[in-house]
C-alpha cells in the first residue's frame, strides 16, 4: 500500500493561529491528504472533525506531551483522538529530566510499552519523534537505539530526517535506521537537511530521498509521509507547496 502524504501543521503555525480553517483549506488545495497536529488552536474535537470532513482531510497523527498519556489524562486523550479519527499519538519530545541517562531511556521504553498496550485496545499507537539529541551516544550507542531496542514493535518510530542529520547522522544512515526497525516507521517526518542552505526545501538538500522513501515503503511499512518545514525561503504556505510538488515528483520517479 502506497503511503499517503500529510503535512505537520507546525510548518504553518503562524497561519494556523491567524486563520485555522482557511489554512487547512490551503493545505487541502495543495493536494495534501492529511495533517499532523501540534496543538489544536483552541478548537474542540467536534470542531476539528467537521473542518477535516468538509475539506476531505485525514489525520496523520498528533504531537503531544508524555503527560497527556499518563493517569487520567490518557482517557481524555483517547476520547479526543477517537472523535477526530486519529490513531497515532506521537510524543514530540521527552523532558530533559527524564532523558539524562541510559537508565532513564530504558525506563522510558518500559513506560511506552505500557502505554502502547493501553492505547492498542482502542486501535491506536503511541510513538516517539526525534530531535537532534537522540543521536548522541552513550557507551557507543545512540540514545535512539537504546530506546527503540527496549520498546515493543507496536511503538512507532517516527524518524525526523532533518533533525537526525542535525544530530550528526549521515544521509545513508537514515536508511539503515529504518532497516534496523522493520515495520516500525508507520509515520515519518520528511524534513530536508542541507549543509550549505539552511532554508532548503524537500528535494534541494543532502538527503537521498529516492532511496529513503523506497526503504520506508518496503521495510518501514510507512503509512504516512509527513512533510515538515521549519525554515523559510518563501512564505510558509508556499514552502509546503513546493515540498509537496517535489515529493510527488520524487515518488513518481520511483515507480
Amino acid at each position: 500500500m502506497e503511503a499517503k502524504i500529510a503535512v505537520q501543521l507546525f510548518s504553518v503555525r503562524d497561519d494556523c493561529a491567524k486563520d485555522f480553517y482557511n489554512t487547512l483549506k490551503e493545505v487541502a488545495k495543495i493536494g495534501y491528504q492529511g495533517v499532523e497536529f501540534a496543538g489544536y488552536y483552541e478548537k474542540s474535537a467536534q470542531e476539528l472533525k467537521k473542518m477535516l470532513n468538509d475539506l476531505n482531510l485525514k489525520v496523520a497523527g498528533t504531537h503531544i506531551r508524555i503527560n497527556d498519556l499518563l493517569g487520567d489524562e490518557l482517557k481524555k486523550t483517547i476520547e479526543f483522538n477517537k472523535i477526530i479519527n486519529n490513531k497515532y499519538l506521537i510524543v514530540a519530545v521527552l523532558p530533559e529530566e527524564i532523558r539524562n541517562s541510559r537508565e532513564r531511556w530504558i525506563e522510558n521504553a518500559k513506560l511506552f510499552n505500557k502505554i502502547s498496550e493501553e492505547v492498542r485496545k482502542e486501535g491506536m499507537y503511541v510513538g516517539y519523534h526525534n530531535h537532534a539529541f537522540e543521536f548522541q551516544k552513550i557507551d557507543g550507542q545512540y540514545l535512539w537505539d537504546i530506546f527503540f531496542k527496549n520498546t515493543i514493535s507496536e511503538v512507532v518510530m517516527q524518524l525526523d530526517t532533518g533533525n537526525a542529520m542535525r544530530g550528526g547522522v549521515m544521509p545513508g544512515e537514515l536508511i539503515e535506521i529504518i532497516k534496523r526497525y522493520p515495520g516500525r516507521a508507520l509515520t515519518v517526518h520528511l524534513k530536508e537537511f542541507s549543509s550549505s542552505n539552511d532554508k532548503a526545501i524537500l528535494g534541494e538538500g543532502d538527503i537521498n530521498w529516492r532511496e529513503f522513501l523506497k526503504t520506508c515503503n518496503e521495510i518501514g511499512k510507512t503509512e504516512w509521509y509527513i512533510v515538515e518545514q521549519e525554515s523559510y525561503a518563501y512564505q510558509p504556505i508556499e514552502c509546503i507547496k513546493k515540498c509537496y510538488e517535489n515529493l510527488k515528483n520524487i515518488l513518481y520517479s520511483i515507480k
